[in-house]
């Protein structure tokens, strides 16, 4: 298996479970990694037959600016799920992280790996 990956993606999103975070979206740090075969695109040179990790980035973009989640862990999983169901990954391993949120931590955050 081969692996498309898009790291230190920003996008903004409505997280967390207090009154604070709840006001305002919050910018959280993606990176994946889409477990794809990429034999097919190394043939043809043709981004048809790949994962354009633009398109990936802009419809996560645009699906994440309207969502709202509690927990870092449910926004994992559904980003796990959306691309597993929405690009033809065979495996996904999802790192998502808020930033900021304590004094004297850059950053804290969840990482997964699915399969279907």
């Amino acid at each position: 298996m081969d692996i498309i990956f898009i790291e230190e993606l920003r996008a903004e999103t409505w997280i967390g479970i207090y009154p604070r975070e709840k006001a305002m979206s919050q910018t959280v740090e993606i990176s994946l990694h889409i477990g794809v075969s990429t034999a097919s695109a190394g043939a043809s040179d043709d981004i048809r037959d790949t994962v354009d990790y633009a398109v990936v980035v802009e419809r996560l973009r645009a699906d994440l600016s309207g969502s709202h989640f509690n927990l870092l862990e449910k926004l994992t999983e559904h980003i796990a799920t959306w691309l597993l169901e929405n690009f033809a990954a065979q495996w996904v391993r999802v790192s998502v992280a808020k930033l900021g949120m304590m004094p004297g931590v850059k950053r804290v955050g969840v990482i997964i790996e699915r399969s279907v």
